[in-house]
């Protein structure tokens, strides 16, 4: 298994995860955002599959600013705890998982 060698925020506003392989992948605010593996954000995107999006949807606060990450925090040897800054910080994103969603960097 690979692992994480460094980690920085870029300010593409993204976290980059340099591996162990040499291989530095990119996770776009957003996506590590949609991709929370918690067991409220699984839930919230089982209930809406297949539904359209509201287009009147009212917007909290939070969702009115650009998304960042808060905080980057390990959680023992296997997975990194990150908080949000619209609030959300109970995701457990295992190291697997992480190298699963990265993206290629993209061209400077």
């Amino acid at each position: 298994m690979h692992r994480p060698k460094s980690l920085k925020l870029s300010p593409r506003r993204s976290l980059e995860i340099e591996w162990d392989d040499g291989a530095v992948l990119d996770y776009p605010f957003r996506h590590l955002r949609d991709a929370c593996p918690c067991a409220t954000c699984k839930e919230k995107k089982r209930a809406s599959d297949g539904k359209p999006a509201n287009p009147l949807a009212i917007l909290a606060p939070s969702e009115t600013v650009p998304l960042s990450v808060a905080e980057v925090r390990p959680v023992g040897n296997y997975a990194y705890n990150i908080g949000f800054s619209d609030g959300h910080s109970s995701g457990l994103f295992t190291i697997e998982y992480l190298r699963q969603i990265g993206k290629p960097m993209p061209p400077p």
